[in-house]
């Protein structure tokens, strides 16, 4: 799964799209004290109020909104054997045409998420059934050929998990009593807006629906639940891009030594960012090899670079010489100031294609950060004035 087919999955959750149809909603209300179902309805979504249908379009695009490998991880399931595994009850959850049975199949699959896991707080699992359509082929407006192809229709199960939290007291204002009054209301509100974690079923691959692969959402960056991708989903864990960042680090490390100048630094990432550029339009994101670790580190100037010294950096990090990174994962945003600089005295922030303009230099005895700049520096509306070393 690409980031193009989840932005496309992503841009049909919207009311009255052609291309999508949400046939039925499972609402199970969980209880924090007794971690037990409290209630749970099926309903016929296009039964619901317009607002509510509203409300839970909004929370599914918030749950498939992020990057892969840090909110969203496209996973393999389990290859062993467990009792009642969710590869099988969602895949027949996917294909029946009863909605009494796929209530049921998922209602089983709850029961697996409320297993050796205490809420902290209540909490609500969404679960619906659908199909959303991918075109064959660009709308043709003078053709009367209907875009909604069957040979690319795909049917899914989409799952949110969303806490819940007490409402605050408030004082309102009685415009018919004309009088202030105080309100208390015990009912909590669900949390749509930012959805914990969920998942996408089936995953796509080359536009076509792939039954052995499942997509996890998390609400927070790089933070995956292992007991719910696990032993709920029985899949098979990934790496977040945080952990792939730190790998290529240490990697680097042992190759290049602790330091690195920010000239060659700036280097590495702009030669993994040419990599990026160049394998764009490709279905699979782009990986890196130790051979292809060796050229960016070559390129970019790292002296005494040898193919066994890589070799070797990648056994001893990942005990694994074939093991290949993302190379979308290694590296910060290129073109956001998404590397931080942390001094004792002020945390600076520049962008990797920035980086090149950044030194740190001895003067006068002194360690100090030297940053090129192309205009006057502005601190508190006073233009600072330019000193001669």
């Amino acid at each position: 799964m690409i980031k193009k087919e989840i932005a496309h999955i992503r841009k049909q959750f919207k009311l009255d799209h052609d291309m999508l149809t949400i046939y039925d909603i499972l609402n199970v209300y969980i209880m924090k004290e007794s971690n037990e179902i409290y209630h749970w309805e099926r309903r016929p979504f296009a039964l619901l109020d317009r607002e509510k249908q509203e409300l839970h379009i909004g929370n599914f695009k918030k749950l498939l909104t992020g990057e892969l490998d840090q909110k969203l991880f496209e996973l393999k399931f389990q290859e062993e054997e467990v009792e009642e595994p969710a590869r099988v009850l969602l895949h027949q959850a996917l294909v029946t045409g009863d909605p009494e049975e796929w209530q049921d199949l998922l209602l089983l699959l709850v029961d697996k998420m409320l297993a050796d896991v205490k809420y902290e707080r209540d909490t609500v699992i969404t679960f619906v059934r659908g199909q959303y359509y991918q075109p064959s082929k660009d709308r043709n407006k003078e053709s009367e050929e209907s875009e909604k192809n069957e040979v690319f229709a795909h049917p899914f199960i989409l799952c949110s998990v969303n806490s819940t939290e007490q409402q605050r007291k408030t004082l309102l204002f009685d415009y018919v009593e004309k009088e202030f009054k105080y309100n208390v209301n015990v009912d909590p509100i669900i949390k749509l807006s930012s959805p914990e974690q969920g998942f996408f079923y089936p995953s796509v691959t080359d536009g076509y629906s792939d039954v052995n692969r499942i997509l996890y959402c998390t609400g927070k960056a790089n933070e995956p639940n292992p007991h719910f991708i696990e032993e709920v989903l029985h899949a098979e864990r990934s790496v977040t891009a945080r952990e792939e960042r730190a790998i290529f680090e240490d990697i680097v490390k042992e190759v290049a030594g602790e330091q690195l100048d920010a000239s060659t630094l700036a280097h590495v990432y702009e030669e993994i960012h040419r990599v990026i550029e160049t394998h764009e339009e490709e279905e699979e994101p782009p990986k890196l090899d130790y051979k292809d670790v060796e050229q960016v580190l070559t390129v970019s100037g790292v002296e005494n670079v040898t193919t066994e010294k890589v070799e070797r950096a990648f056994e001893t990090i990942v005990d694994d010489k074939n093991y290949e990174l993302k190379a979308n994962s290694v590296m910060p945003k290129f073109t956001s100031k998404s590397i931080k600089i942390d001094t004792k005295v002020a945390t600076i922030s520049v962008s990797p294609q920035d980086l090149k303009y950044v030194r740190q230099v001895n003067y006068q005895g002194r360690r100090c950060i030297l940053i090129e700049v192309d205009e006057d520096a502005v601190i508190e509306g006073f233009t600072l004035s330019t000193e001669t070393i």
